[in-house]
């Protein structure tokens, strides 16, 4: 590890807070923003959690943790098909709901240790399952890419725009250095509005009517909506919970080697993944996607060299500042479908092949029969869409079900092997030689 310019703890000087803190803006907004985009919800809304959800995993990890905290992918197909079962209230309950399986996580691994979740959680359950939420995803993106959003019918126009669109971001991940290797998908979306411009695509009627200061489209339980959980609407969100929990334990890992730290003691891994479902639990109450821990912002801190907890704070407070300005948010909505459509082809195949790079970091073995049919029986399972439908109120489909599967089918094919004593730090060991 390189010594850092501004450790976890150090306060960065007034003229540096305001560029560093963009920085991480910057490097999670693309990204953020295009969640709410796929799934119907307020751009703005998932601005001002992704802040205020940052916030309170710092004030929960003591202002040890420098990580940042933006809109899950793993959730957009549960929440689109929570929103066609319930309505937007119906996902709210969802999120609320999947935050809080964090929390009583958290308070397990508080009193029994974190070694069991590896067992339930192991790369072979989690990585087939990261390919389904890609892959699973791939029509949505082809189709935005491909289509007129008014007409929904094939348009060389708007194709060509999400082609000029994938090809800036692609160019930019492979090409460019440093930080600017780290924001491809907003690099990809401004370059692809650009051209979206220059075609007349662009609508800038919403820009020139909005306010500058504008109240978000906020949903407040018993306001906007009436709270009823369901157990449709459990099974469609909770499980998702499994594999994003993989996924932030993963984010840990690599933070260990990035910053020098040992999170997993202090403050904890229950404290992490505690600060991670009260954001989650925090977008749910007000309207906006689910959370989660974001790669992107680590990446930022491993080539910056900037640790410093109150860089993160400051691109939080950024983040939801922005979430009230009416211009930006009026000009986020006006980024055309195929725009986004772009970036989600190559963003989709890459959460695709991370639980490629997954499966093949762990070494696991296809020459086992026991590994090839738990892979095989999760893809497609999760791929093709099945489900199980006893009857209006009782249904568990896709990702969730194949999740599920994939758990029952880890403990009770013969040959599984528990998690070893140093997992955890032979795991810290590799994803520091990636890094």
């Amino acid at each position: 590890m390189n010594k850092p310019i501004l450790d976890v703890t150090d306060k960065p000087s007034s003229s540096q807070w305001l560029s560093l803190s963009l920085q991480h803006l910057f490097a999670m907004f693309g990204a953020t923003i295009l969640v709410p985009y796929l799934v119907g919800l307020s751009p703005a809304i998932a601005l001002i959690s992704s802040g205020l959800g940052t916030i309170a995993f710092l004030i929960i990890t003591k202002f040890q943790v420098p990580a940042y905290l933006g809109s899950s992918f793993a959730f957009i197909a549960p929440v689109i098909a929570a929103k066609a079962t319930g309505g937007p209230g119906a996902a709210m309950v969802g999120t609320f709901l999947a935050g809080l399986v964090y929390g009583i996580v958290a308070l397990i691994i508080k009193q029994a240790g974190y070694k069991w979740i590896m067992n339930i959680l192991p790369p072979i359950v989690v990585g087939p399952v990261i390919i389904v939420i890609g892959l699973a995803l791939a029509g949505t993106a082809v189709n935005m890419a491909m289509n007129n959003p008014v007409t929904n019918e094939y348009s060389l126009l708007h194709f060509s725009i999400a082609l000029v669109t994938l090809a800036a971001t692609i160019i930019c991940s492979i090409y460019f250095k440093g930080m600017m290797s780290l924001i491809p998908i907003l690099f990809g979306i401004i370059v692809g509005y650009v051209y979206a411009l220059a075609v007349g695509v662009v609508d800038f009627t919403p820009v020139q009517e909005a306010k500058w200061l504008q109240m978000p489209d906020f949903l407040f339980p018993g306001v906007d909506y009436q709270v009823k959980i369901t157990l449709d609407i459990v099974l469609l969100m909770v499980p998702v919970a499994i594999v994003t929990l993989s996924e932030h334990i993963g984010h840990q890992l690599v933070l260990n080697k990035v910053v020098g730290r040992n999170y997993f003691k202090e403050p904890g891994l229950h404290r992490s993944i505690l600060g991670d479902g009260m954001a989650t639990m925090i977008s749910g109450l007000i309207g906006g996607p689910p959370k989660t821990t974001y790669g992107e912002n680590i990446g930022v801190l491993a080539i910056t060299r900037v640790y410093s907890v109150y860089v993160i704070f400051g691109a939080a407070v950024l983040a939801t500042v922005f979430g009230f300005v009416g211009k930006i948010t009026a000009l986020i909505s006006t980024i055309p479908t195929p725009v986004m459509g772009g970036v989600s082809i190559l963003l989709f195949g890459i959460i695709a092949s991370s639980g490629l790079r997954m499966l093949v970091d762990s070494k696991i073995d296809f020459g086992d029969k026991r590994n090839l049919v738990i892979s095989s029986v999760i893809l497609v399972i999760g791929i093709g869409g099945a489900f199980i439908k006893v009857s209006d109120q009782f249904q568990i489909q896709g990702m969730a079900l194949a999740a599920i599967i994939g758990i029952v089918l880890n403990f009770v094919l013969p040959g599984r092997e528990p998690v070893k004593e140093d997992f955890f730090e032979e795991k810290s060991n590799n994803e520091n030689r990636v890094a």
